[in-house]
């Protein structure tokens, strides 16, 4: 029998390849809806994925330093006092 190979009208390998892009077709639906949900923000109004872990006071107190509103000194001493509740060196307030 010479079309014995043949199962259900499809030869061997057809069955092969049809489980394989059906695989492949699964997996990328799952990776957009994966990264689709990254995306999404979140209650606190972040987006997914990486999240800056520091406080908020912290961060503002960073950016602030990084905008040039204070200088090094000031955000040593100010970062100190969110941290441990004491100042090593005071700077000036503004």
């Amino acid at each position: 029998m010479a079309m014995r190979h043949w199962i259900d009208g499809m030869p061997g390998w057809g069955n092969v390849i049809m489980m394989t892009g059906t695989l492949v077709f699964w997996a990328v639906i799952l990776l957009i809806v994966v990264a689709a949900a990254l995306r999404l923000p979140r209650e606190d109004g972040s987006r997914g994925g990486r999240r800056d872990r520091r406080p908020d006071a912290e961060r503002m107190l960073a950016e602030r330093f990084a905008r040039g509103g204070i200088d090094e000194a000031e955000y040593r001493a100010r970062l100190d006092v969110l941290r441990h509740g004491t100042a090593g060196t005071t700077g000036p307030r503004t």
